[in-house]
């Protein structure tokens, strides 16, 4: 095979499976099952520590999610992929933020860490076969903003600019161009 080829066919797989952590971050942010599901192979496993399972039971497990996290948000860092034919391994700096209902109150907790992802390359897609999370840091951030009062003392105009896991106002903002996993969009 030609030397650039091969280089260009690198590239392309790396983007791709970039795309792919991407798309999981936002699926697993808006509880989407059709977005998470298409991050990883049937046959996949997935360790979190606090869950490790195939595939059907962390999909059950992270969608609808816990009524006591109502919002996530997954900020993703470097990623440095390794492929050997139709394998990648690959590690991805993650920040996620949750915010927790402690019952009386709601408190904001960040999460520093890393995803090791094998990748498999099946029928010319690339996706996940098996996920595990490295935990590096925690913060607490405490009592969490009242976003029913606003911003700075300023009342929002309208519902939309809050929220992420239940009618999150991005999804309308793409619906014309189709959602954003599409290869084709």
């Amino acid at each position: 095979m030609d030397a650039n080829l091969k280089e260009i066919q690198n590239l392309l797989a790396r983007e791709n499976i970039r795309e792919c952590i991407a798309d999981l971050a936002r699926g697993e942010d808006r509880r989407d099952a059709e977005m998470i599901t298409a991050a990883y192979w049937p046959d996949a496993t997935i360790d979190y520590g606090m869950f490790a399972g195939n595939f059907d039971e962390y999909l059950a497990w992270v969608v609808p999610g816990s009524p006591a996290i109502p919002v996530t948000q997954h900020f993703l860092g470097q990623s440095v992929v390794k492929i050997q034919g139709d394998t990648a391994l690959v590690e991805t700096h993650a920040l996620s933020y949750h915010r927790i209902d402690m019952g009386e109150e709601e408190r904001d907790v960040t999460l520093g860490g890393r995803y090791l992802d094998r990748f498999e390359k099946r029928g010319g897609e690339w996706r996940i076969a098996q996920r595990t999370m490295l935990y590096d840091w925690s913060q607490d951030f405490g009592v969490s903003v009242d976003w029913s009062q606003g911003l700075m003392g300023a009342p929002f105009s309208g519902d939309h600019y809050v929220g992420r896991a239940f009618g999150d106002h991005s999804t309308d903002f793409f619906g014309a161009l189709g959602k954003p996993a599409d290869k084709d969009a």
